[in-house]
């Protein structure tokens, strides 16, 4: 019988706690191990080995962000959608910055395939049709999200704009407004 709180379920989100306190890449089944008070082996009848560990993790983050820009975004179009999803996720990012680093984590294409990461596909371009942007145009755009969150997030988190002004949220903000112009008047020509 497994010990309480020692399940696939449990260890997934003791790995997602661990991750933001000590770091994504530093989640291991022998920290966990420690944190149950148990011994490494005990884990493999839970995870085949680390690498199962950080995939677990990486789908839990990927379906909790997905749950929160998906409320987020509910009912809302155009800037109002855009700005709600792009809040959404940077919130994400400074509140579980270790789960936020799991969302990047690489997964085959089938797990990629059946887990949350398509939800957030389909929210970004749900909230590009409010840009009538058509393909391949979208894809462009979508990356371009992508990236704008996860870079400004990743810098914000480690401090980079922690010694400058303005405050980083005056740049978030402009960013998004910046964001907003450029969906609209996205060049579609070759």
């Amino acid at each position: 019988m497994a010990r309480v709180g020692l399940t696939t379920e449990g260890l997934i989100r003791a790995g997602a706690e661990a991750a933001d306190e000590i770091g994504f890449e530093h989640t291991t089944p022998t920290e966990l191990a420690r944190r149950f008070g148990v011994r490494t082996a005990s884990l493999y009848s839970h995870v085949n080995n680390a690498h199962e560990l950080k995939t677990g993790i990486a789908l839990f983050a990927l379906e909790e962000l997905a749950d929160r820009v998906s409320e987020a975004v509910a009912g809302r179009a155009g800037k109002d959608a855009l700005v709600a999803f792009a809040n959404a996720y940077r919130d994400y990012a400074l509140e579980h910055p270790g789960r936020f680093a799991a969302t990047r984590f690489p997964l085959d294409t089938e797990t990629a395939a059946s887990g949350a990461g398509v939800r957030h596909a389909q929210m970004s371009r749900a909230i590009l049709r409010g840009y009538d942007l058509a393909e391949p145009h979208q894809t462009h755009a979508v990356r371009l999200l992508g990236s704008v969150f996860s870079g400004f997030t990743d810098l914000e988190g480690a401090g980079g704009f922690s010694h400058s002004a303005p405050a980083s949220q005056e740049s978030w903000t402009e960013i998004l407004n910046a964001l907003d112009a450029l969906l609209r008047t996205w060049p579609t020509g070759s």
